[in-house]
This record gives C-alpha cells, structure tokens and sequence, in this order.
C-alpha cells in the first residue's frame, strides 16, 4: 500500500502554520514558483524543517550582491512529485556578511556554500569545509569577483 502524497495546498498549510510569525514575506510569482523571506537567525530552522518535513529536494543556492547593502542568498527546493520550485531567500548585510551553514543538516549545500564564500566573501559558520574551491590558490585574499563593491 502506497502512502499517500500530500498536496501543495497542505504543505503550504503546515509551513504557514509552523512558521508564519517567521516568514517576513511570501511571494508567488506564479503557481509553480515561490519566494519566501526568512530572517538569517531562523535559517536553519526553517531549512531543516523543509528538508525534512516534506518529500523535498535541495536543487541549488544562488547569491546575488544587491545595492541594499548586503547579498540576498537564495536556497531553491522543490517538493517531489508537484511542481513547485520554493526559493529560500535570506539577506546578509555588508561588511559581516555572515550567516549558519547549511551544510552540516543538508550535504548538497557544502559546495554551493564554498563557491559562495570564495565569489561573494560570505562566512558560512560551521561550515565542514571551507577550503577553496573554484579560485586558484594564490587569489588575493578579500578580493571577491562577484561583488559590486569590488
């Protein structure tokens, strides 16, 4: 007997439900794909809940420098079997850019998260393995290519 695979309208019931004092904005920008806003000091915890709460998959995280003074980190997931692509954004304010890795709950965000910090200069804490990954070795320290302020 198969179990039985729940909706979008229920997954997005029991995230509103857990999460919605937390959720500082929810945009659709259409049926299929979803923004949601999240504080960096409830990062993790909203991440591993859609890890592991739902039959969900991390696709890949993408950084982009805005002129707000800071990097919006988006983390995209989709949930198995519907056709929602849910984009995790968190914003990290200049010059800290500072926030929890996600690495040591989801182990398809390590590279990603590498490759973050070495284009973008963003401090994953706890990361399992900050070592560089894309820059050639003898890249000058605080020089990052992605930056707008470089």
């Amino acid at each position: 007997m198969s179990e039985r695979r729940m909706t979008w309208k229920e997954i997005q019931k029991k995230i509103h439900e857990k999460y919605d004092d937390k959720i500082l904005k929810w945009f659709e920008h259409n049926e299929n794909r979803i923004y949601v806003d999240i504080d960096p000091s409830d990062w993790i915890e909203f991440g591993r809940f859609l890890f592991n709460e739902f039959p969900t998959r991390f696709i890949i995280a993408s950084a982009v420098d805005t002129p707000r003074g800071g990097i919006d980190i988006l983390y995209h997931f989709d949930f198995l079997n519907l056709p929602q692509v849910f984009s995790v954004r968190v914003f990290v304010k200049k010059p800290e850019l500072e926030i929890e890795s996600m690495a040591p709950y989801i182990k398809g965000t390590e590279w990603i998260e590498r490759e973050m910090n070495e284009l973008f200069g963003i401090q994953f804490k706890n990361h399992p393995n900050m070592k560089h990954l894309i820059l050639p070795d003898d890249w000058p320290e605080g020089n990052y290519p992605l930056r707008r302020d470089q």
